[in-house]
């Protein structure tokens, strides 16, 4: 299938139900989080398919790459408030687990992506 578009990367479908998700989670956080960690994860969550969409865009794999390298950052990141999140007991592990599915998820197809570009780039 040749892709002609991002919305018909899987990875980035995936990265949109993820932001569903953390939309859904930072509604849990307490009210006087709401201007710090809900709006890093928020920004961080949305950064992931931003990247690869951009990337995908652009005219080179060099610059694809580099785009889908910033969205595993911001995956990265957000993992990482995620965990904040469970170990202040402001969410439980339970609430965060099917952000943290997909992140890991994500994690892989993001790594195979990369790989695969990096591959085509060095046959040509």
């Amino acid at each position: 299938m040749e892709i002609t578009s991002f919305k018909d990367l899987i990875v980035w479908q995936k990265s949109i139900d993820l932001v569903e998700e953390i939309y859904k989670l930072v509604r849990l956080l307490p009210p006087d989080e709401m201007y710090d960690l809900s709006s890093q994860m928020r920004r961080a969550a949305i950064s992931i398919p931003s990247n690869i969409a951009e990337g995908q865009q652009r005219q080179s794999t060099k610059d694809f790459t580099r785009f889908l390298s910033f969205a595993r950052g911001s995956k990265a990141e957000l993992q990482t408030q995620c965990y904040i999140c469970a170990r202040l007991n402001l969410l439980t592990k339970e609430q965060i687990k099917p952000a943290m599915e997909l992140l890991a998820e994500i994690g892989k197809m993001l790594t195979k992506l990369i790989d695969s570009l990096n591959d085509k780039q060095n046959l040509n």
